[in-house]
């Protein structure tokens, strides 16, 4: 696989994971953090749609931490949401058969905990073959240090550290297009 193939995120390629940003979950984090994270899940969600990139959602044990948190749900409106007891999106049958259908070898990761579901959830996609995208400003975790060395153990097992803005600007690819007059203004 080549460096641009690793790198660079392809729309026909790439489909958005969004892992357990739930209601009960998220009380536990940081306000400050949790908008920005809300906010550029759903900037990808939004591009994701535009641009026909297949979404796919999980839920860690629905009845204690509750749903995916609505504003999130209702811009995911059309994805299937997946609930798991495992820690791994992989550890849930559906979600890796739903995966493999779409037939697309790139991976976006969003979600929480960053440490826990993030981290296994990439860990298995990489053993799995998928070229993994981590959006850094996308996952988060109750703490900064658990953050930090999640991101850290995923890069090291090849996953692509990335933000949102990088994310949607290599699924766009040029400027100038009706997609990125109207995508471009979701991160002005």
């Amino acid at each position: 696989m080549s460096i641009k193939e690793s790198f660079f995120l392809d729309r026909d390629k790439a489909v958005l994971v969004v892992i357990d940003v739930q209601e009960k979950l998220c009380v536990a984090m940081d306000d400050a953090v949790l908008s920005k994270l809300v906010k550029n899940i759903g900037i990808l969600l939004e591009s994701a749609a535009e641009l026909n990139v297949p979404v796919l959602v999980t839920e860690q044990y629905v009845k204690g931490l509750g749903a995916t948190l609505p504003e999130l749900k209702e811009k995911a409106s059309s994805a299937p949401c997946y609930e798991k007891m495992a820690f791994s999106s992989c550890g849930s049958a559906e979600f890796v058969a739903a995966l493999k259908s779409t037939g697309r070898s790139q991976v976006i990761i969003t979600g929480m905990e960053t440490h826990v579901c993030v981290l296994q959830t990439v860990i298995e996609l990489r053993e799995a073959g998928f070229v993994v995208h981590v959006v850094k400003d996308a996952v988060m975790s109750r703490s900064k240090q658990n953050w930090r060395t999640a991101i850290e153990a995923m890069t090291l097992a090849w996953a692509v550290p990335t933000c949102t803005e990088s994310v949607l600007f290599q699924l766009l690819r040029v400027a100038g297009t009706d997609e990125f007059k109207k995508l471009s203004k979701l991160v002005r």
